[in-house]
């Protein structure tokens, strides 16, 4: 998911992004199987054992990977560099962490594909919600689509799947036109006006970005490496200026931003400001599932004076634009 706030650092001059290689169907971000991460990686999610590749399976191991694993950017703040292969997301995942969509759907899709899944990546590309239009599938965003697996629901078997998006969705959806509930959001599927043969998702209003175009060809690391570069360094990224950690139930989403928690309901949304360091570093345990057990006290010091600081610097924009905004009508 791209930041709200975020200056999007692909605009007109990045090219339209096309399938890695001549074949458009070879899956090369696929990766050998690792019987002990996909085990750990089980455990985290609470199996105890490979389950069958079914379309139950898939939707309970996507509500519980959003439940169990963040959505964050916390190891930015920390300083920490990542890539965008999928072995490497794995081991997050799997030493307790999380990470955005790259790496959340990069390791779900490497599960997946390890469980007997047939799982195929797409290059996504998400509408901020400073953006009237949409603009095309531009690689701010991995999604994943699931094929195989025809219900009721979903007669040619296709599913669209993201636990990369913070706020949006607690279960697959099948890949059909047509609108969902999945309290407290409400979204709705509908194939893109403008990625040839894509699909969009449209978020809930009170949602952080406003929707995704996807393409329908298949991707790999490649499509991802420059645009993840840019996310996760630039100093106008919305990932960089913002801590910010992301999980979501079957009846809430909780969002924390900098050093102000906020749960939405499908009646209500409440905000609370963080004012110590020891009730962050415990709501990021106890709500979030993210206990940076593998940060020593040195580091959790530098992070807190990070958010300290960009508190500060937010308070000062704000002031500043109340204070435009006054002078604009004397």
């Amino acid at each position: 998911m791209a930041d709200r706030n975020t200056p999007d650092p692909a605009r007109a001059d990045v090219p339209e992004h096309t399938p890695d290689g001549p074949d458009p169907v070879e899956r090369r971000w696929r990766r050998p199987l690792d019987e002990s991460l996909r085990d750990a990686y089980l455990r985290r999610l609470g199996w105890t054992a490979p389950p069958p590749p079914t379309a139950e399976t898939l939707v309970a191991l996507h509500r519980a990977h959003v439940e169990r694993v963040p959505y964050e950017v916390v190891w930015i703040a920390l300083g920490e560099s990542r890539t965008v292969e999928p072995l490497e997301s794995v081991r997050h995942v799997v030493a307790g962490r999380g990470g955005y969509c790259y790496h959340l759907n990069g390791a779900f899709a490497c599960l997946l594909d390890w469980l007997g899944f047939d799982v195929h990546w797409r290059v996504g590309g998400v509408q901020l919600l400073r953006e009237s239009e949409p603009f095309r599938a531009r690689a701010n965003h991995l999604a994943l689509e699931v094929h195989g697996l025809p219900s009721a629901a979903s007669p040619e078997g296709r599913w669209f799947v993201d636990t990369g998006l913070g706020d949006a969705l607690h279960e697959p959806l099948p890949l059909v036109p047509g609108g969902v509930e999945q309290p407290p959001s409400r979204f709705a599927l509908r194939r893109s006006a403008v990625v040839p043969g894509g699909w969009r998702l449209d978020h809930d209003p009170r949602g952080y970005f406003v929707g995704m175009d996807f393409t329908s060809s298949e991707a790999t690391v490649p499509d991802f490496a420059a645009m993840h570069e840019k996310l996760s360094t630039a100093p106008d990224s919305g990932f960089v200026r913002v801590v910010s950690v992301c999980r979501r139930d079957g009846r809430s989403v909780s969002t924390l931003r900098g050093l102000r928690y906020t749960e939405l309901r499908a009646e209500s949304t409440t905000q609370t400001a963080i004012t110590t360091k020891a009730q962050y570093f415990a709501v990021l345990a106890d709500v979030f599932g993210l206990p940076l057990s593998d940060v020593d006290d040195q580091r959790r010091a530098a992070l807190w004076a990070h958010l300290l600081a960009a508190h500060e610097r937010y308070l000062a924009e704000r002031a500043d634009r109340v204070d435009s905004t006054v002078g604009g009508t004397q």
